[in-house]
């Protein structure tokens, strides 16, 4: 069982293989992993996990710090809940942050990090970055009667999307309504926000990783990704052309690619 002072984490688990955990971005869910999980499934015994506090998952105790040692020892907790040793991680922005972390601890076999969060160039970074955060969070109070109508359409869909995704037409109506309700009811979302617009990663990770980046990423500017290639020089580092913030909804097939790349360097070094 999970220590009292620890949280324990809902998840969707599909599939047979090495396991595989994927870890959503700030204030998402782990639906977000939808567009990829059928396809990772076929290979990997797959683990969708939303954070504490996101999603359906109980926040941390009270007092206990959204930082981000409590996060890995948390998922380090769970991870043996679940009966897995080392799994490999793909995490999309804070989830990729976290996945950089757990490889640097130690607790990944290979790491999967899309748009991670921690490579701020600057001030203009944080700014862009707290702004489109923000307004994310104020229009998830909408009333869901307004919000349902716009979402009626897909042009209507694109436009509110559109910070997050360059293809959000493909979601339903109602994929985007529950995105919307776990957005206002993610009670980490603050906390964590505040935590991460100081955050920075410099340290060392000697597992095999990707580093992969959204050219037309809307909250964590492509132009981060300099910055991760001159922190992380050993890593692999790839564009992913007209992708969002979001690129699992973007190219879907390209996400799976990138992931099956970085996991076989893990199965080629074993060899």
């Amino acid at each position: 069982m999970i220590g009292v002072m620890f949280s324990e984490l809902a998840y969707t688990r599909r599939g047979q293989g090495e396991p595989l955990v994927l870890i959503h971005g700030i204030g998402h869910r782990k639906e977000a992993w939808g567009p990829v999980m059928d396809q990772l499934a076929d290979h990997y015994d797959v683990i969708a996990v939303d954070l504490a506090g996101f999603g359906e998952s109980p926040g941390l105790p009270t007092g206990m710090p959204y930082s981000m040692d409590n996060a890995c020892e948390n998922l380090r907790l769970n991870f043996e809940s679940w009966g897995v040793d080392r799994p490999h991680v793909a995490g999309n922005s804070l989830g990729g942050a976290i996945a950089l972390e757990l490889g640097h601890r130690d607790l990944a076999r290979s790491v999967t990090g899309l748009s991670p969060a921690g490579f701020f160039t600057g001030r203009f970074d944080r700014f862009v970055a707290l702004a489109t955060l923000l307004l994310l969070k104020i229009t998830s109070y909408l009333p869901e009667a307004i919000v349902g109508r716009l979402l009626g359409s897909a042009a209507g869909r694109k436009a509110i999307g559109i910070s997050l995704f360059e293809n959000a037409d493909r979601f339903t109506a109602e994929e985007f309504l529950g995105d919307t309700r776990a957005l206002r009811g993610g009670r980490a979302f603050f906390p964590v926000l505040k935590e991460g617009l100081h955050y920075s990663f410099t340290a060392p990770v000697d597992v095999p990783t990707t580093i992969a980046w959204g050219t037309k990423d809307k909250i964590l500017l492509h132009r981060q990704s300099d910055r991760a290639r001159r922190f992380l020089p050993r890593a692999h580092h790839v564009d992913l052309p007209n992708c969002g913030h979001v690129p699992m909804v973007d190219d879907p097939a390209l996400i799976v690619r990138v992931i099956d790349v970085t996991t076989s360097e893990v199965r080629a070094e074993a060899a």
